[in-house]
């Protein structure tokens, strides 16, 4: 493996910060969690260590802002031991099988957004309460609501529906609010009120609805439901009535307009572990190169992800993702992911060295 792990890329006004205070758990404001399915399990040596032994040394109001298996990974760390309920998140992730009904070589979207609502319930049963009621840890849960043709799932308006976006995305993000529109599931504050955006929301067509007991899991699953591979998530309760996709169909990587407050410890920051340094605003963008440049929306953030040349060192040369389930076999895709995970401890390692002697040398622009 290539001695160095771990890459640093901050936007202008992070990587002053850096120079001058270096980076202390006080500083952070906001921590960013991004859509990206199986890529996710990179992650969870860093989340076990930044919220389970570093974070926890201070006492600062913190947001949670996440997409997809984003948002999973955020309430996760809402949960009382949450080093110990990533374990289990990652655990239920990488052994998880389905079997294809027979005639169909994939499972169902049926079936898989049922298996989901399971691994939901067996994750969060009766620790709701924990994750709503969280002292510091001020929720976010980002969805994508259908409109006009979007506004229900169907065999025909359905594709009718995301070829429109698909083909609008391109002559124009915005525009595209007019086929779906983020809608953010956001907790409580410490004097019980809705919790404020750490985002401005001028860049896209908005709505935020409270996140509470009834409708926190349909909430998560829809942030997670992969348009034609999952099915919908219809009529949230509180929420506006129609059709919830993934989250990370208008918010594929959190590109957004933070304003996160400073903290008493001095620190206006937005920490992000993440799977690469490009943060690609939209699923949409994925092929628009030209939308994977940094903006202004990112001057505070600071993104921490796995260097490229460990990465090709890893099984496949690449970080798991969904593709494994079609090319490798149950248990060679389990020992790969395991395989994976296992390396990605040299992250949260390199991590807690560098904070111990912050060397600004160390970070690359975004």
């Amino acid at each position: 493996m290539p001695e160095q792990a771990l890459n640093f890329y901050a936007g202008p006004a992070a990587r002053r910060h850096i120079e001058q205070h270096g980076l202390q758990p006080g500083h952070v404001a906001t921590i960013a969690a991004a859509a990206g399915g199986p890529k996710g399990l990179i992650l969870g040596p860093l989340d076990r260590f930044i919220f389970g032994q570093w974070l926890p040394r201070s006492g600062q109001p913190v947001d949670l802002v996440g997409a997809s298996i984003g948002a999973w990974r955020m309430a996760t760390a809402c949960m009382r031991d949450p080093a110990d309920a990533f374990q289990q998140l990652e655990t239920g992730y990488i052994h998880g099988d389905m079997k294809a009904p027979p005639g169909c070589k994939l499972p169902t979207p049926a079936q898989i957004s049922a298996e989901s609502a399971r691994n939901l319930r067996a994750m969060f049963e009766g620790r709701v309460p924990d994750v709503l009621g969280h002292a510091r840890y001020r929720l976010h849960v980002l969805t994508s609501h259908g409109r006009h043709l979007l506004a229900r799932e169907g065999r025909w308006r359905t594709p009718a529906g995301y070829l429109g976006a698909v083909l609008t995305n391109v002559a124009s993000r915005r525009a595209m609010g007019a086929w779906i529109e983020r809608v953010v599931f956001s907790g409580r504050d410490a004097a019980g009120q809705l919790a404020a955006l750490p985002f401005a929301t001028r860049d896209y067509r908005t709505r935020q609805v409270a996140l509470t007991p009834d409708n926190f899991y349909p909430a998560l699953l829809a942030s997670g439901s992969i348009p034609f591979m999952l099915q919908a998530v219809h009529d949230i309760p509180g929420a506006p009535r129609g059709a919830y996709w993934d989250g990370g169909i208008t918010d594929y990587h959190l590109h957004l307009a933070y304003n996160a407050a400073e903290t008493a410890a001095g620190g206006a920051l937005v920490l992000y572990p993440h799977f690469q340094q490009a943060v690609v605003p939209g699923w949409l963008d994925k092929a628009l190169k030209w939308r994977h440049a940094a903006t202004p929306f990112l001057d505070r953030v600071l993104v921490l992800a796995p260097n490229p040349a460990w990465v090709r060192a890893l099984p496949g040369g690449k970080l798991p993702d969904r593709t494994d389930f079609r090319r490798l076999a149950r248990a060679d895709r389990v020992a790969a992911w395991l395989q994976a995970v296992a390396a990605a401890r040299q992250l949260a390692d390199e991590f807690a060295a560098w904070l111990e002697q912050p060397d600004a040398r160390r970070v690359q622009p975004l």
